[in-house]
């Protein structure tokens, strides 16, 4: 006979977060508010500079932490002795991200980029990448996945990523895709992921349609994963599980910053998955975890905490999709 004391302390102990797996590339970011672009050729000044770190993987990575989740990051980084790498090392380290499993491949650079920032909110960016970091040999696959929850990757990363989340899945492990640039209809990421999301752009040009719903329809024809496509300010769009299109909308609020908030947004995304939310609720979720950041400067660092997001739902029950 079960022991009843068992049970009450196994509803007292705490109880451990999710561990996420973040697939990608750690950026160095050096970031400039200004009035304007410049004209070709033409110089403006910045009103503000800040030199951050960010990469979907990362920016998601520390949405996840500030809601509550656990966060791993996994990908190439350049020379350990780089003054990039031990910048990024020493922030995530302040943000409580695991960084065990990066890789550090010498002799090359780690990923930087010039970021623009208007008054709008609205960014403008310049990366460069050391296309020898694409070559990148991933850990173990038994300790990646080991008191792994989720992964979350972009698909830009499928070269060196794809085989770990064919066995993800096979483990029955939810798999992430943040899909922000074109894929191919045989890409190895449509059957090695159970959820993707797009942004629209990526969506239409993947399924070369150019209207939102009628694309996520024709992608579902080659794939079993759940299909979302993000749009910005005017929400998301998704199909459920009867195939039928469906909308989020995005949280009115003013905004001043949107670097880093599709990042937060799927990183919320998976957080709430891997808390076994209704996929209404996890997206709504995680709109509110984007639009709360753009409404701060400091990329992906100006992330909500968790408190803050349940609060800003809990005040904007008039905005719950019908």
């Amino acid at each position: 006979m079960t022991d009843p004391r068992m049970n009450f302390f196994e509803a007292a102990a705490p109880k451990i977060p999710p561990r996420i797996l973040c697939i990608g590339m750690p950026v160095r970011d050096l970031t400039f508010r200004i009035e304007e672009l410049p004209e070709r050729g033409f110089k403006v000044n910045a009103s503000h500079f800040e030199e951050i770190c960010g990469g979907n993987a990362l920016n998601a990575a520390i949405g996840i932490v500030r809601l509550g989740g656990r966060a791993s990051i996994c990908g190439p980084m350049g020379d350990a002795r780089e003054t990039s790498s031990r910048y990024i090392f020493d922030k995530l380290a302040h943000e409580g991200i695991d960084t065990q499993h990066i890789v550090h491949m010498p002799g090359l650079v780690t990923p930087i980029s010039n970021i623009m920032i208007d008054p709008s909110g609205e960014r403008t960016i310049v990366t460069f990448r050391d296309p020898e970091l694409w070559k990148v040999q991933l850990p173990d696959t038994d300790k990646l996945l080991e008191d792994c929850s989720a992964i979350l990757t972009e698909n830009r990363c499928a070269e060196f990523c794809t085989d770990l989340c064919a066995e993800a899945r096979r483990r029955g492990i939810p798999v992430i895709v943040d899909v922000d640039r074109t894929m191919s209809q045989r890409e190895g990421l449509l059957t090695a992921s159970s959820h993707l999301v797009f942004s629209c752009e990526a969506l239409q040009a993947t399924a070369g349609v150019a209207d939102d719903g009628v694309a996520l329809q024709k992608m579902a024809k080659l794939t079993s994963s759940f299909l979302a496509g993000t749009r910005g300010p005017k929400g998301t769009i998704w199909l459920d599980e009867h195939q039928r299109l469906q909308e989020t909308p995005a949280f009115p609020v003013h905004t001043v910053d949107t670097l880093g908030a599709g990042d937060v947004f799927h990183g919320a995304f998976a957080l709430a998955i891997t808390e076994k939310q209704d996929l209404r609720e996890a997206l709504r979720f995680a709109s509110a975890a984007a639009a709360l950041k753009c409404t701060r400067f400091g990329g992906a660092f100006a992330a909500p905490q968790r408190a803050e997001v349940e609060e800003f739902l809990g005040q904007s029950q008039g905005a719950r999709p019908a």
